[in-house]
């Protein structure tokens, strides 16, 4: 295994990081991210034309995990990177047959009103920035962090998932979109 493996990642134009508590923040056009480092595996400096990765490898059992942990970290900050250059986007379609579904948007929450005929809403979680926008049945969600973009999808689609009845004949809720 190779002592002195290091990563780096190109900070690109209009982009400015900075490393400090422990912690990495991601500046740029669209808005900004913030990072733990772990810091009993991996040193993060930042340079002029990039973030310089490094782990610490104290003994060899936990030299295998250090790389690892070096090359996820490097990938999670190009994708915090890559977010604050241009928006992380999924978009979903609203689907009921039976009983129309409307949403709601209201202090960070997806509330899910009249879904297969209930009474009460279902109410989601919107993860950290991420945007939510509602348009007749399309639904955009979009925002700087892949991962809370992800969670807050998954958020929804767990939300409205129906149980106890027949699948093939309930398919209301909310779906990804095919593009």
């Amino acid at each position: 295994m190779n002592d002195d493996l290091m990563i780096n990642v190109d900070i690109p134009e209009g982009v400015k990081v900075a490393v400090h508590d422990g912690s990495v923040g991601i500046t740029g056009p669209l808005g900004s991210n913030s990072r733990r480092i772990n810091d009993k595996f991996l040193t993060v400096k930042v340079g002029d034309k990039g973030i310089a990765i490094e782990s610490i490898k104290r003994n060899n059992k936990l030299a295998k995990r250090a790389v690892n942990t070096e090359r996820a970290f490097a990938t999670e900050l190009q994708n915090d990177i890559n977010g604050v250059r241009k928006y992380y986007e999924i978009n979903m379609k609203i689907v009921f047959a039976h009983f129309p579904i409307s949403m709601e948007i209201k202090n960070g929450e997806v509330r899910i009103n009249n879904m297969i005929g209930e009474r009460a809403p279902r109410i989601s979680k919107i993860i950290g920035t991420t945007k939510v926008e509602v348009k007749g049945q399309d639904m955009r969600l979009y925002g700087t962090s892949r991962d809370d973009v992800n969670q807050t999808a998954a958020n929804l689609r767990k939300t409205v998932k129906i149980r106890d009845k027949d699948g093939r004949t309930f398919q209301d809720g909310v779906y990804y979109a095919l593009e």
